[in-house]
Protein backbone atom coordinates (compact mmCIF):
# COMPACT_ATOMS: atom_id res chain seq x y z
CA UNK A 1 0.00 0.00 0.00
CA UNK A 2 2.72 1.94 0.62
CA UNK A 3 6.53 3.10 -1.10
CA UNK A 4 8.98 2.91 1.30
CA UNK A 5 11.81 4.98 -0.26
CA UNK A 6 8.95 7.83 -1.04
CA UNK A 7 6.92 7.59 1.70
CA UNK A 8 3.78 7.92 -1.08
CA UNK A 9 0.61 5.94 -0.86
CA UNK A 10 -0.89 3.70 -3.05
CA UNK A 11 -4.71 5.17 -2.79
CA UNK A 12 -5.58 2.26 -5.18
CA UNK A 13 -4.23 -0.66 -3.24
CA UNK A 14 -5.87 1.14 0.17
CA UNK A 15 -8.89 1.45 -1.45
CA UNK A 16 -8.81 -2.32 -2.54
CA UNK A 17 -7.74 -3.71 0.69
CA UNK A 18 -10.61 -2.15 2.59
CA UNK A 19 -8.21 0.35 4.40
CA UNK A 20 -9.39 3.46 2.72
CA UNK A 21 -13.41 2.45 2.90
CA UNK A 22 -12.68 2.06 6.79
CA UNK A 23 -10.31 5.48 6.75
CA UNK A 24 -13.47 7.03 4.96
CA UNK A 25 -16.06 6.38 7.59
CA UNK A 26 -13.76 6.59 10.66
CA UNK A 27 -13.63 10.55 9.40
CA UNK A 28 -17.31 10.91 8.90
CA UNK A 29 -17.14 11.53 12.87
CA UNK A 30 -14.67 14.44 12.55
CA UNK A 31 -16.62 15.94 9.98
CA UNK A 32 -19.98 15.30 12.01
CA UNK A 33 -18.51 17.05 14.87
CA UNK A 34 -16.99 19.76 13.58
CA UNK A 35 -19.53 21.01 11.01
CA UNK A 36 -22.18 20.68 14.07
CA UNK A 37 -19.68 23.02 16.12
CA UNK A 38 -19.86 25.59 14.03
CA UNK A 39 -23.74 25.32 12.98
CA UNK A 40 -25.07 26.73 15.96
CA UNK A 41 -24.30 30.25 15.83
CA UNK A 42 -26.52 30.37 12.32
CA UNK A 43 -29.22 28.95 13.44
CA UNK A 44 -29.36 30.41 16.89
CA UNK A 45 -31.72 33.80 15.89
CA UNK A 46 -34.29 31.40 14.81
CA UNK A 47 -33.70 28.82 17.50
CA UNK A 48 -34.25 31.35 20.22
CA UNK A 49 -37.38 32.76 18.90
CA UNK A 50 -38.89 30.01 18.48
CA UNK A 51 -37.83 27.87 21.90
CA UNK A 52 -37.56 31.76 24.04
CA UNK A 53 -40.37 33.47 22.06
CA UNK A 54 -40.57 36.40 25.05
CA UNK A 55 -38.97 34.82 27.69
CA UNK A 56 -35.78 35.75 29.21
CA UNK A 57 -34.25 32.58 30.06
CA UNK A 58 -33.96 31.30 25.99
CA UNK A 59 -31.61 34.58 25.44
CA UNK A 60 -29.57 34.25 28.36
CA UNK A 61 -29.08 30.96 28.14
CA UNK A 62 -27.71 31.15 24.72
CA UNK A 63 -23.58 31.31 25.54
CA UNK A 64 -24.55 27.84 27.08
CA UNK A 65 -25.09 26.35 23.75
CA UNK A 66 -21.16 26.01 22.84
CA UNK A 67 -20.11 26.00 26.59
CA UNK A 68 -22.00 23.10 27.50
CA UNK A 69 -21.00 21.24 23.94
CA UNK A 70 -17.17 22.01 24.44
CA UNK A 71 -17.25 20.45 27.82
CA UNK A 72 -18.61 17.21 26.82
CA UNK A 73 -16.37 16.79 24.06
CA UNK A 74 -13.45 17.62 26.18
CA UNK A 75 -14.58 15.26 28.78
CA UNK A 76 -15.63 12.47 26.43
CA UNK A 77 -12.16 13.15 24.54
CA UNK A 78 -10.27 12.45 27.37
CA UNK A 79 -12.29 9.34 28.16
CA UNK A 80 -12.14 7.92 24.40
CA UNK A 81 -8.53 7.48 23.97
CA UNK A 82 -7.92 5.58 27.64
CA UNK A 83 -11.83 3.57 26.76
CA UNK A 84 -10.05 1.34 24.17
CA UNK A 85 -7.82 0.07 26.33
CA UNK A 86 -10.40 -2.43 27.80
CA UNK A 87 -13.52 -1.70 25.49
CA UNK A 88 -13.13 -2.39 21.10
CA UNK A 89 -12.66 -0.03 19.23
CA UNK A 90 -15.75 -0.36 17.07
CA UNK A 91 -17.82 -0.81 20.18
CA UNK A 92 -16.45 2.39 21.17
CA UNK A 93 -17.57 3.83 17.93
CA UNK A 94 -20.83 2.70 17.64
CA UNK A 95 -21.60 4.02 21.01
CA UNK A 96 -20.31 7.80 20.68
CA UNK A 97 -22.38 7.52 17.42
CA UNK A 98 -25.61 6.66 18.99
CA UNK A 99 -24.78 9.14 21.52
CA UNK A 100 -24.12 11.86 18.98
CA UNK A 101 -27.54 10.71 17.09
CA UNK A 102 -29.49 10.90 20.45
CA UNK A 103 -27.93 14.77 21.21
CA UNK A 104 -28.93 15.52 18.19
CA UNK A 105 -32.25 14.37 18.12
CA UNK A 106 -33.27 16.18 21.78
CA UNK A 107 -31.66 19.34 20.05
CA UNK A 108 -34.02 19.06 17.09
CA UNK A 109 -37.38 18.23 19.00
CA UNK A 110 -36.58 19.89 21.85
CA UNK A 111 -39.46 22.35 23.43
CA UNK A 112 -37.34 24.78 25.67
CA UNK A 113 -33.84 25.93 25.76
CA UNK A 114 -33.27 23.61 28.74
CA UNK A 115 -33.70 20.71 27.02
CA UNK A 116 -31.98 21.92 23.81
CA UNK A 117 -28.99 22.46 26.04
CA UNK A 118 -29.32 18.48 27.55
CA UNK A 119 -29.18 17.45 23.55
CA UNK A 120 -26.33 20.11 23.40
CA UNK A 121 -24.40 18.09 26.33
CA UNK A 122 -24.77 14.50 24.90
CA UNK A 123 -23.86 15.63 21.22
CA UNK A 124 -20.91 17.19 22.93
CA UNK A 125 -20.25 14.01 24.55
CA UNK A 126 -20.94 11.53 21.24
CA UNK A 127 -18.62 13.98 19.25
CA UNK A 128 -15.56 14.62 21.43
CA UNK A 129 -15.42 10.76 21.19
CA UNK A 130 -15.89 10.28 17.63
CA UNK A 131 -12.73 12.90 17.23
CA UNK A 132 -10.95 11.09 19.97
CA UNK A 133 -11.42 7.60 18.45
CA UNK A 134 -10.95 9.34 14.73
CA UNK A 135 -7.08 9.71 15.76
CA UNK A 136 -6.40 6.11 17.81
CA UNK A 137 -8.44 4.39 14.85
CA UNK A 138 -5.51 5.84 12.63
CA UNK A 139 -2.73 4.90 14.79
CA UNK A 140 -4.34 1.31 15.76
CA UNK A 141 -5.62 0.34 12.03
CA UNK A 142 -2.99 1.96 9.70
CA UNK A 143 0.57 1.80 8.84
CA UNK A 144 2.82 4.12 10.63
CA UNK A 145 4.12 5.10 7.28
CA UNK A 146 1.08 6.58 5.86
CA UNK A 147 -0.26 8.27 8.87
CA UNK A 148 1.33 11.94 7.96
CA UNK A 149 -0.89 11.82 4.69
CA UNK A 150 -4.11 10.39 6.84
CA UNK A 151 -3.72 12.88 9.18
CA UNK A 152 -3.35 15.69 6.85
CA UNK A 153 -6.91 14.27 5.09
CA UNK A 154 -8.17 14.82 8.46
CA UNK A 155 -6.83 18.41 9.05
CA UNK A 156 -8.38 19.14 5.49
CA UNK A 157 -11.72 17.60 6.53
CA UNK A 158 -11.87 19.41 9.52
CA UNK A 159 -11.44 22.97 7.28
CA UNK A 160 -14.30 21.77 4.85
CA UNK A 161 -16.33 21.23 7.88
CA UNK A 162 -15.39 24.82 9.61
CA UNK A 163 -16.31 25.94 6.09
CA UNK A 164 -19.73 23.91 5.27
CA UNK A 165 -21.22 24.22 8.99
CA UNK A 166 -22.41 27.74 9.41
CA UNK A 167 -23.91 27.19 5.32
CA UNK A 168 -25.39 24.22 6.34
CA UNK A 169 -27.36 25.89 9.35
CA UNK A 170 -28.11 29.21 7.45
CA UNK A 171 -29.41 27.25 4.47
CA UNK A 172 -31.41 24.79 6.42
CA UNK A 173 -32.99 27.60 8.92
CA UNK A 174 -33.91 29.15 5.35
CA UNK A 175 -35.47 26.75 3.38
CA UNK A 176 -36.83 24.90 5.96
CA UNK A 177 -36.48 24.51 9.78
CA UNK A 178 -32.89 25.01 12.33
CA UNK A 179 -34.63 21.93 13.47
CA UNK A 180 -34.18 20.13 10.33
CA UNK A 181 -30.23 21.19 10.52
CA UNK A 182 -30.07 19.35 13.94
CA UNK A 183 -32.48 16.38 12.07
CA UNK A 184 -29.71 15.81 9.45
CA UNK A 185 -27.08 15.12 11.89
CA UNK A 186 -29.33 12.17 14.36
CA UNK A 187 -29.60 10.64 10.33
CA UNK A 188 -26.02 11.17 10.33
CA UNK A 189 -24.76 9.73 13.76
CA UNK A 190 -26.97 6.56 12.93
CA UNK A 191 -25.37 6.32 9.62
CA UNK A 192 -21.91 6.69 11.81
CA UNK A 193 -23.09 4.02 13.90
CA UNK A 194 -24.16 1.47 11.29
CA UNK A 195 -21.18 2.03 9.23
CA UNK A 196 -19.08 1.50 12.38
CA UNK A 197 -20.34 -1.99 13.40
CA UNK A 198 -20.52 -2.99 10.00
CA UNK A 199 -17.21 -1.77 8.59
CA UNK A 200 -14.71 -1.85 11.94
CA UNK A 201 -14.40 -5.91 11.85
CA UNK A 202 -10.72 -5.96 11.49
CA UNK A 203 -9.28 -7.92 14.63
CA UNK A 204 -7.57 -4.70 15.78
CA UNK A 205 -10.90 -3.19 16.03
CA UNK A 206 -12.90 -5.36 17.78
CA UNK A 207 -10.34 -6.72 20.59
CA UNK A 208 -9.04 -4.05 23.27
CA UNK A 209 -5.93 -3.00 23.23
CA UNK A 210 -4.82 -3.41 26.58
CA UNK A 211 -3.29 -6.75 26.99
CA UNK A 212 -2.22 -6.95 30.73
CA UNK A 213 -5.69 -5.67 31.39
CA UNK A 214 -5.34 -2.44 33.17
CA UNK A 215 -6.65 0.86 32.21
CA UNK A 216 -4.85 3.68 32.04
CA UNK A 217 -6.09 6.04 34.87
CA UNK A 218 -8.48 8.47 34.16
CA UNK A 219 -8.42 11.98 35.40
CA UNK A 220 -12.28 11.82 37.24
CA UNK A 221 -11.02 14.40 39.86
CA UNK A 222 -9.64 17.04 37.75
CA UNK A 223 -12.33 16.89 34.61
CA UNK A 224 -15.46 17.09 37.56
CA UNK A 225 -13.54 19.90 38.87
CA UNK A 226 -13.27 21.57 35.49
CA UNK A 227 -17.18 20.71 34.83
CA UNK A 228 -18.11 22.41 38.26
CA UNK A 229 -16.06 25.49 37.45
CA UNK A 230 -17.62 25.63 33.86
CA UNK A 231 -21.19 25.28 35.05
CA UNK A 232 -20.34 27.86 37.46
CA UNK A 233 -19.25 30.49 35.85
CA UNK A 234 -21.84 30.05 33.20
CA UNK A 235 -24.58 30.21 35.71
CA UNK A 236 -23.29 33.82 36.79
CA UNK A 237 -24.72 35.00 34.01
CA UNK A 238 -28.31 33.92 34.41
CA UNK A 239 -30.50 36.04 35.83
CA UNK A 240 -27.65 39.19 36.60
CA UNK A 241 -27.83 39.92 40.64
CA UNK A 242 -24.02 41.76 41.74
CA UNK A 243 -23.52 39.76 44.95
CA UNK A 244 -25.27 36.35 43.53
CA UNK A 245 -23.12 36.58 39.74
CA UNK A 246 -20.07 37.48 41.47
CA UNK A 247 -19.83 34.90 43.74
CA UNK A 248 -20.97 32.47 41.65
CA UNK A 249 -17.99 33.39 39.35
CA UNK A 250 -15.20 34.02 41.25
CA UNK A 251 -15.95 30.21 42.95
CA UNK A 252 -15.88 29.32 39.22
CA UNK A 253 -12.87 30.97 38.20
CA UNK A 254 -10.99 29.76 41.51
CA UNK A 255 -12.45 25.98 40.59
CA UNK A 256 -10.91 26.52 37.32
CA UNK A 257 -7.01 27.07 38.85
CA UNK A 258 -8.11 24.42 41.05
CA UNK A 259 -8.29 21.84 37.82
CA UNK A 260 -4.90 22.95 36.65
CA UNK A 261 -3.32 22.73 40.15
CA UNK A 262 -4.88 18.93 40.42
CA UNK A 263 -3.48 18.00 36.61
CA UNK A 264 -0.44 19.61 37.65
CA UNK A 265 -0.45 16.74 40.54
CA UNK A 266 -1.76 13.74 38.61
CA UNK A 267 1.69 12.96 36.39
CA UNK A 268 0.00 9.36 34.96
CA UNK A 269 -3.09 11.08 33.95
CA UNK A 270 -2.12 14.72 33.51
CA UNK A 271 -3.69 16.65 30.14
CA UNK A 272 -1.09 19.13 30.29
CA UNK A 273 2.72 20.24 30.91
CA UNK A 274 4.42 21.47 33.83
CA UNK A 275 5.13 25.31 34.02
CA UNK A 276 1.52 25.95 32.41
CA UNK A 277 1.38 29.17 32.54
CA UNK A 278 4.73 30.25 33.43
CA UNK A 279 6.15 32.81 31.12
CA UNK A 280 9.68 31.85 32.49
CA UNK A 281 8.60 28.83 30.18
CA UNK A 282 8.55 28.80 26.29
CA UNK A 283 5.53 26.31 26.98
CA UNK A 284 3.98 28.51 29.64
CA UNK A 285 4.10 31.49 27.19
CA UNK A 286 2.92 29.93 24.59
CA UNK A 287 -0.20 27.96 26.34
CA UNK A 288 -0.95 31.29 27.69
CA UNK A 289 -1.06 32.47 24.05
CA UNK A 290 -3.37 29.98 23.38
CA UNK A 291 -5.52 29.96 26.02
CA UNK A 292 -6.44 34.14 25.96
CA UNK A 293 -6.82 33.88 22.57
CA UNK A 294 -9.18 31.36 22.70
CA UNK A 295 -11.54 33.03 25.54
CA UNK A 296 -11.02 35.82 23.59
CA UNK A 297 -12.73 35.08 20.07
CA UNK A 298 -15.90 33.37 21.29
CA UNK A 299 -18.00 36.16 21.27
CA UNK A 300 -18.82 36.59 17.44
CA UNK A 301 -19.22 32.68 17.32
CA UNK A 302 -21.81 32.84 19.69
CA UNK A 303 -23.48 36.02 19.45
CA UNK A 304 -22.46 37.40 15.99
CA UNK A 305 -25.35 36.51 14.05
CA UNK A 306 -28.05 36.93 16.86
CA UNK A 307 -27.02 40.57 17.26
CA UNK A 308 -26.41 41.07 13.19
CA UNK A 309 -30.05 40.04 12.56
CA UNK A 310 -31.82 41.81 16.20
CA UNK A 311 -29.64 45.02 15.29
CA UNK A 312 -29.83 45.31 11.39
CA UNK A 313 -31.75 42.89 10.13
CA UNK A 314 -29.06 40.77 8.17
CA UNK A 315 -30.12 37.54 7.14
CA UNK A 316 -28.72 34.49 8.57
CA UNK A 317 -27.26 33.27 5.06
CA UNK A 318 -25.61 36.51 5.17
CA UNK A 319 -24.04 35.72 8.81
CA UNK A 320 -23.16 32.50 7.40
CA UNK A 321 -21.15 33.73 4.73
CA UNK A 322 -19.23 35.64 7.31
CA UNK A 323 -18.48 32.82 9.57
CA UNK A 324 -17.35 31.12 7.06
CA UNK A 325 -15.36 33.13 5.68
CA UNK A 326 -13.52 33.17 8.76
CA UNK A 327 -12.96 29.70 8.75
CA UNK A 328 -11.84 29.70 5.10
CA UNK A 329 -9.23 32.68 5.96
CA UNK A 330 -8.06 30.55 8.93
CA UNK A 331 -6.99 27.43 5.90
CA UNK A 332 -5.72 29.45 3.35
CA UNK A 333 -3.30 31.17 5.54
CA UNK A 334 -2.73 28.22 7.05
CA UNK A 335 -1.08 26.48 4.06
CA UNK A 336 0.25 29.34 2.26
CA UNK A 337 2.49 30.03 5.64
CA UNK A 338 3.04 26.49 5.73
CA UNK A 339 6.72 26.10 4.36
CA UNK A 340 8.06 29.53 6.11
CA UNK A 341 11.65 29.05 6.91
CA UNK A 342 12.55 28.70 10.85
CA UNK A 343 13.67 31.99 10.93
CA UNK A 344 10.44 33.43 10.46
CA UNK A 345 8.35 31.70 12.31
CA UNK A 346 8.68 34.22 15.11
CA UNK A 347 7.54 37.09 13.60
CA UNK A 348 4.43 35.36 11.68
CA UNK A 349 3.34 34.22 15.14
CA UNK A 350 3.63 37.67 16.48
CA UNK A 351 1.56 38.89 12.82
CA UNK A 352 -0.81 36.78 13.84
CA UNK A 353 -1.44 37.61 17.48
CA UNK A 354 -1.66 41.17 16.25
CA UNK A 355 -3.97 40.07 13.43
CA UNK A 356 -6.62 38.25 16.23
CA UNK A 357 -6.33 41.31 18.44
CA UNK A 358 -7.24 43.64 15.75
CA UNK A 359 -10.12 41.63 14.70
CA UNK A 360 -11.93 41.36 18.48
CA UNK A 361 -11.16 45.11 18.55
CA UNK A 362 -12.90 45.65 15.08
CA UNK A 363 -15.64 43.94 16.22
CA UNK A 364 -16.35 46.27 18.53
CA UNK A 365 -16.91 48.97 16.52
CA UNK A 366 -18.17 47.55 12.95
CA UNK A 367 -20.80 45.10 15.04
CA UNK A 368 -22.93 47.98 16.19
CA UNK A 369 -22.53 50.03 12.71
CA UNK A 370 -23.59 47.53 10.88
CA UNK A 371 -20.83 47.52 8.07
CA UNK A 372 -20.80 43.95 6.14
CA UNK A 373 -17.57 44.72 4.55
CA UNK A 374 -15.81 45.78 7.59
CA UNK A 375 -17.25 42.97 9.83
CA UNK A 376 -16.19 40.89 6.99
CA UNK A 377 -12.87 42.03 7.36
CA UNK A 378 -12.20 41.67 11.23
CA UNK A 379 -14.07 38.36 10.36
CA UNK A 380 -10.91 37.11 7.77
CA UNK A 381 -8.71 39.21 10.08
CA UNK A 382 -9.22 36.87 13.11
CA UNK A 383 -9.65 33.65 11.25
CA UNK A 384 -6.52 34.51 8.96
CA UNK A 385 -4.95 35.65 12.13
CA UNK A 386 -5.01 32.04 14.11
CA UNK A 387 -4.09 30.73 10.28
CA UNK A 388 -0.69 31.48 10.23
CA UNK A 389 0.01 31.97 14.20
CA UNK A 390 -1.27 28.05 15.35
CA UNK A 391 0.54 25.62 13.20
CA UNK A 392 3.93 27.58 14.44
CA UNK A 393 2.83 28.15 17.57
CA UNK A 394 1.89 24.60 18.16
CA UNK A 395 4.93 23.13 17.20
CA UNK A 396 7.16 25.56 19.29
CA UNK A 397 5.31 24.43 22.45
CA UNK A 398 5.82 20.89 21.49
CA UNK A 399 9.29 21.43 20.27
CA UNK A 400 9.98 23.57 23.57
CA UNK A 401 8.39 20.61 26.21
CA UNK A 402 10.17 18.24 27.83
CA UNK A 403 11.47 14.98 25.87
CA UNK A 404 9.12 12.96 28.24
CA UNK A 405 6.11 15.73 28.01
CA UNK A 406 6.28 16.34 24.59
CA UNK A 407 3.10 14.18 23.71
CA UNK A 408 1.31 15.74 26.35
CA UNK A 409 1.91 18.87 24.95
CA UNK A 410 0.92 18.24 21.89
CA UNK A 411 -2.32 16.88 22.46
CA UNK A 412 -2.97 19.90 25.37
CA UNK A 413 -3.07 22.40 22.82
CA UNK A 414 -6.57 21.48 21.23
CA UNK A 415 -7.40 20.60 24.66
CA UNK A 416 -6.88 24.34 25.76
CA UNK A 417 -8.38 25.34 23.14
CA UNK A 418 -11.76 23.78 24.00
CA UNK A 419 -10.91 24.64 27.50
CA UNK A 420 -10.76 27.87 26.17
CA UNK A 421 -14.01 28.01 24.12
CA UNK A 422 -15.65 26.69 26.67
CA UNK A 423 -15.34 29.00 29.24
CA UNK A 424 -15.00 31.62 26.98
CA UNK A 425 -18.97 31.49 25.70
CA UNK A 426 -19.64 31.17 29.36
CA UNK A 427 -18.04 34.46 29.81
CA UNK A 428 -19.67 35.81 27.13
CA UNK A 429 -23.02 35.15 28.79
CA UNK A 430 -22.01 37.03 31.06
CA UNK A 431 -21.59 40.14 29.67
CA UNK A 432 -24.12 39.87 27.55
CA UNK A 433 -26.65 40.03 29.70
CA UNK A 434 -24.98 41.78 32.28
CA UNK A 435 -25.10 44.94 29.51
CA UNK A 436 -28.50 44.44 28.17
CA UNK A 437 -29.90 40.72 27.09
CA UNK A 438 -31.29 39.88 31.27
CA UNK A 439 -33.84 42.05 29.80
CA UNK A 440 -35.26 40.51 26.60
CA UNK A 441 -34.22 40.13 23.18
CA UNK A 442 -34.99 43.52 21.37
CA UNK A 443 -33.08 46.01 19.30
CA UNK A 444 -32.50 48.37 22.32
CA UNK A 445 -30.97 45.64 24.17
CA UNK A 446 -28.76 44.28 21.13
CA UNK A 447 -27.83 47.89 20.88
CA UNK A 448 -26.21 48.13 24.47
CA UNK A 449 -24.62 44.52 24.04
CA UNK A 450 -23.06 45.21 20.59
CA UNK A 451 -19.69 47.01 21.93
CA UNK A 452 -19.35 45.66 25.59
CA UNK A 453 -19.65 42.16 24.15
CA UNK A 454 -16.04 42.64 22.57
CA UNK A 455 -14.61 45.47 24.62
CA UNK A 456 -14.99 43.14 27.29
CA UNK A 457 -12.39 40.74 25.79
CA UNK A 458 -10.16 43.04 24.30
CA UNK A 459 -7.69 43.18 27.59
CA UNK A 460 -7.35 38.99 27.09
CA UNK A 461 -6.68 39.85 23.53
CA UNK A 462 -3.71 42.22 24.80
CA UNK A 463 -2.34 39.39 26.95
CA UNK A 464 -2.26 37.27 23.79
CA UNK A 465 -0.37 39.82 22.02
CA UNK A 466 2.34 39.90 24.85
CA UNK A 467 2.37 36.20 25.07
CA UNK A 468 3.25 36.06 21.49
CA UNK A 469 6.04 39.11 21.83
CA UNK A 470 7.30 36.80 24.74
CA UNK A 471 7.57 33.49 22.41
CA UNK A 472 9.71 35.90 20.04
CA UNK A 473 12.13 37.26 22.78
CA UNK A 474 12.25 33.35 23.70
CA UNK A 475 12.94 31.78 20.25
CA UNK A 476 14.84 34.33 19.57
CA UNK A 477 17.24 34.22 22.55
CA UNK A 478 17.56 30.49 21.96
CA UNK A 479 18.55 30.88 18.54
CA UNK A 480 21.70 33.01 19.53
CA UNK A 481 22.75 30.68 22.47
CA UNK A 482 22.77 28.17 19.96
CA UNK A 483 24.62 30.20 17.50
CA UNK A 484 27.31 31.35 20.19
Amino acid sequence: MTDISTNRVDWRALWASGDLARFCFISLGILLHATNETMVATVMPAMVGELAGVQLVGVQLVGWSLAIYELGAIVAGAAAGRLVSYVALRTNMVVAALLYAAGAMICATAPSMQLFLAGRLIEGLGGGALVSLAFVSVQRLFPRTIWPQLFGIMSAIWGVAAFSGPMLGAIMTELLSWRWAFGIFTFGGGAMALASFIVLNTPEAKKPQATDGKAPPFPFAALGCLAISVVLIASAGVDIALLRSSLLMTVGLIGLALFFRIDALKPLSRLFPSQLFSWRSPVGAGMTMVAAFSVATCSFGVYGPLLLTSLHGIPILTTGYIIAAESIAWSILSILVANAPPQRERPIIVCGAMMIAAGIAGFAYTVPAGSIPLILLCALLQGGGFGIAWPFLTRFIVASARDDEQTIASAAVPTMQRIGYAVGAALTGIVANASGFSEGLNREAAASVASWLFLAFLPLGIVGCMAALRISSTALRSRMAAAG
